[in-house]
């Protein structure tokens, strides 16, 4: 024992002074001061003369006795109580002359110092956040080995925000990051801090408005390849790399190791099956679109602090920047966000249409793309002239007769699916000529223009030709007294509440009357839980459920009227008949006549059809809704069930309102192209000869083939003899002394065999 510990006091020993040092603290004081003399000792000479320590190799003992001083730094708060601003000063000022690993060894230190409360979260970070900035990927060289540095700093940073807010929020803390990230984001930091702003968002470490304005400085740093990563931050195309678990190398496929495993192993079936898969899988990463199938970060985007003006940023920097800061690629990608942009939040940025049109021709690279960013950007509270120029462009350079199937469909397609978020955005003229390509042979063209005569069916039956109208349309617009039209800034309503028929035959289906017993206690208990509603106003209002009140319309007058003149004009028709004369230009006459009463009688039995669909779509809920304005109170359990219902039944279509497309659905780019049936490659023939293979048996004769194995013939043998053994053979010498015409019968027999079998 007395050996051990005369061997702890030696400088080399440091582990196990420092183990003896925490079982007994008191004991060992004298050591430990005489280890940190040392340290303050080394550490002065560093400051000195960095390149000393460096040529005399001591750097290494200094590293020791930092870590063994952090160690037993809780058992010596009084004689330590500098050596935590010692470090920082150390690697604040003097980290270009610290050696990588010193350096790394310090920052690994402060870690455990604040792990241990003796430093502060705020003070580490203000420490180590300053260094991104001096170790920039511009000065990035393997002397200072900064690649390593950022690295480290990263992690730190994740780690220490992510122990922090395990628990509770740490919302001093956070707020204190985020206002540094914010005053201290420069070009040098800013591809790291946006790293790590993505990173805490996507652990759901930080979801607030500040975050997001964080990733709005970054994407709008200048810097191409910080701003394609806030950009695609908000398209969340990124998700899959900065979510929990995506960033442990140990999942990733090791193609070389499987390589070196193939050619040295043994080869076996589950090898081959094992490397081929992991071929499959690298090949679908390479090959992934990073843009495709990706869902719009609506939270980041809602919580934009002034939508307007980032897009406006945005659309500056993309379009005022040269040619050679953005390649194609990342334009594409620019132009996806504003159009997102303006789509989900319906702004105006009319500059956007106009810049669309340079790069709206078949020949242009992922033009599907830019189609897709065209219809995304729509909505109907752009004007339509500016997004007319958008569909007039498109229909004169991809929907022609002179253009593949796959260019005329994209384009049909792009043209929908603007029109069917801004659809006066395209001339009645336009429209006929587009929807006339539904006789077109090519299906993909076919299907395009058909999906339009159907969006403008629900839309706006009018501005199609009489014959694309279909019978549901022409019925509504033979029946409308005044030519409803769609008009810009107008959006379609019906008079009452919408849906009100579904919420009064369901009351109908339950049995529930409409002076219900238990109306006064739902309201009595809606009243109980809003009475402590701070952002109300008032008292309640009693209103009397037996006063009756009349609702009027001005248009069942007018309809009675035209029943009248109409029963009239028959009526006329029908005494004209008794008039006729007998001979036979009064039988033509009176025939004629009749056919005119006909006429007029199935016009109108057409009239009352058409008012009955008319009532479909608006007299059930005008007369629902009389009926129970008239007689009770919705209470908002009435409201609630109302809204289940009209999700259920999808009222809005049910009365001939235009469905309102979500501008947050993403337009597919490759589905534009419609079903096109492309050619196919040899690898993908093969598999497909390969697939159709599967489960039947082999083409051929089955003839002298037996299915269950068996041994050979003697015949099949002497077939695989060598000709040496078979020489002396009767039937080889007899086939050697045929004649010339034995010959020729035995050729003729093989020809007719031949043929009897069908070749």
């Amino acid at each position: 024992m007395a050996r051990k510990q005369r061997a702890a006091l030696l400088p080399t020993n440091i582990i196990l002074l420092q183990n003896l040092v925490k079982r007994d603290p008191l004991s060992y004081r004298e050591e430990f001061l005489q280890q940190y003399a040392h340290y303050e000792s080394l550490r002065d000479i560093l400051m000195a003369s960095s390149s000393s320590i460096k040529e005399n190799g001591i750097d290494e003992e200094l590293r020791e006795l930092i870590g063994f001083i952090t160690a037993v730094c809780p058992c010596y708060k009084e004689e330590t109580k500098q050596f935590p601003g010692e470090l920082k000063t150390l690697l604040s000022e003097h980290h270009r002359d610290l050696n990588p690993e010193l350096r790394e060894k310090i920052i690994q230190c402060l870690v455990m110092l604040r792990n241990r409360d003796i430093i502060s979260a705020e003070s580490l970070i203000q420490t180590i956040f300053p260094l991104l900035t001096e170790y920039s990927a511009v000065n990035n060289n393997t002397e200072t080995n900064s690649k390593a540095l950022r690295k480290q700093i990263f992690h730190t940073l994740v780690t220490l925000l992510k122990s922090l807010n395990s628990g509770t929020r740490a919302a001093r803390l956070n707020k204190t990051v985020q206002n540094l990230f914010l005053s201290g984001l420069t070009k040098e930091n800013a591809l790291f801090v946006t790293k790590i702003t993505i990173k805490l968002w996507y652990s759901q470490i930080w979801n607030d408005s500040r975050t997001v304005e964080i990733m709005v400085q970054s994407t709008l740093s200048g810097d191409a390849k910080v701003s394609v990563a806030g950009a695609r931050f908000f398209l969340g195309a990124d998700k899959d790399l900065y979510e929990e678990g995506n960033d442990d190398s140990d999942d990733e496929v090791d193609i070389s190791q499987l390589k070196h495993h193939m050619k040295i192993n043994k080869k076996t079936k589950k090898q081959s099956k094992k490397f081929d898969s992991a071929v499959k899988t690298i090949k679908k990463k390479q090959n992934k679109d990073p843009n495709k199938g990706t869902a719009l970060n609506f939270t980041a985007v809602q919580l934009l602090r002034d939508p307007q003006g980032f897009a406006e940023n945005l659309f500056k920097q993309l379009a005022t920047t040269s040619a050679r800061k953005f390649n194609m690629e990342q334009k594409i990608i620019f132009m996806n966000l504003i159009s997102r942009i303006v789509g989900v939040n319906k702004l105006q940025l009319l500059g956007l249409y106009s810049y669309f049109l340079k790069y709206l021709t078949p020949k242009q690279q992922d033009v599907t793309k830019i189609l897709a960013a065209c219809a995304q950007s729509s909505h109907d509270l752009v004007p339509p002239d500016a997004i007319n120029m958008v569909v007039r462009k498109i229909a004169d350079e991809f929907v022609s007769d002179g253009v593949s199937t796959e260019v005329c469909s994209a384009g049909m397609n792009s043209i929908r699916e603007i029109l069917t978020r801004a659809p006066l955005a395209i001339d009645q003229a336009l429209l006929q000529d587009l929807t006339a390509y539904s006789k077109s042979k090519a299906k993909a063209v076919n299907i395009a223009a058909k999906s339009l005569i159907s969006l403008y069916r629900e839309v706006a039956p009018e501005m199609l030709m009489r014959k694309d109208r279909g019978k549901e349309a022409s019925i509504k617009l033979q029946g409308s007294k005044k030519g409803k039209s769609l008009q810009f800034g107008v959006e379609s309503s019906v008079q009452g509440i919408p849906g009100i028929e579904l919420l009064d035959k369901w009351r109908e289906e339950q049995g529930l009357a409409v002076d219900d017993e238990n109306e006064e206690a739902a309201w009595e208990e809606q009243q109980k839980d809003l009475s402590d509603a701070d952002d109300i106003d008032g008292d309640w209002v009693t209103v009397e459920s037996d006063k009756e009140y009349e609702i009027s319309d001005g248009d069942d007058d007018k309809e009675d009227e035209d029943e009248k003149m109409a029963d009239a004009d028959v009526n006329d028709d029908s005494d004209s008949d008794l008039d006729l004369s007998d001979d036979d230009e009064s039988k033509n006459f009176a025939k004629t006549k009749k056919n005119k009463t006909i006429s007029r009688k199935a016009k109108k039995k057409r009239r009352e059809i058409q008012e009955a669909e008319e009532k479909k779509y608006n007299g059930d809920a005008e007369e629902s809704f009389k009926k129970l304005a008239a007689n009770r109170i919705l209470t908002p359990a009435d409201f609630a069930k109302l809204e289940e219902l009209k999700m259920e039944a999808g009222v809005e279509k049910l009365m001939g309102i235009k469905s309102s497309i979500r501008n947050e659905e993403e337009v597919d780019a490759d589905g534009l192209v419609g079903p096109v049936k492309r050619k196919q490659t040899k690898e993908e023939r093969i598999e497909s000869i390969r697939e159709g293979r599967e489960g039947r048996e082999k083409f051929g004769s089955r003839r002298g083939k037996i299915a269950t194995p068996h041994s050979t013939t003697n015949r099949e043998k002497a077939r695989k003899k060598n000709f040496i053994m078979m020489i002396h053979k009767r039937q080889v010498q007899g086939k050697a002394r045929r004649s010339l015409r034995d010959k020729q019968k035995v050729l003729q027999a093989h020809i007719e065999k031949q043929k009897k079998k069908g070749y």
